[in-house]
């Protein structure tokens, strides 16, 4: 039967993993759609529809604060298991927590863009 550590450690690799790319993926999204507001404005649209996109902009924006908080959080939990599991240290599923902790630590050295 499989180590339920191993089980452990890989699930909450995932989920540091996933909610990195979930935050860089809301950043971005929130970048583009300022470009597009202002493209909208240089071109004179509608204010109908820059309110509109303003408000899709104010939406994404929102996300990163929760975003960045799950992240804090699932990153301070997958580094207590990293150290309390030190005698995993020689399993292909640390040496991927490991890496994938150091690319999250990456992450949340940026600010939050607001």
């Amino acid at each position: 039967m499989a180590d339920p550590r191993i089980k452990t450690l890989r699930i909450k690799t995932g989920i540091v993993k996933r909610l990195t790319k979930e935050k860089i993926m809301y950043e971005k999204d929130a970048d583009e759609q300022r470009q597009r507001i202002q493209k909208l404005k240089d071109e004179g649209k509608d204010e109908h529809d820059i309110r509109k996109q303003e408000e899709v902009l104010r939406e994404s924006l929102f996300m990163v604060p929760d975003c960045q908080r799950r992240l804090v959080k699932a990153f301070d939990e997958l580094k207590i298991l990293l150290e309390t599991e030190a005698a995993l240290s020689e399993s292909e599923e640390y040496i991927s927590a490991k890496k994938i902790l150091e690319e999250a630590e990456l992450e949340l050295e940026n600010p939050v863009a607001l």
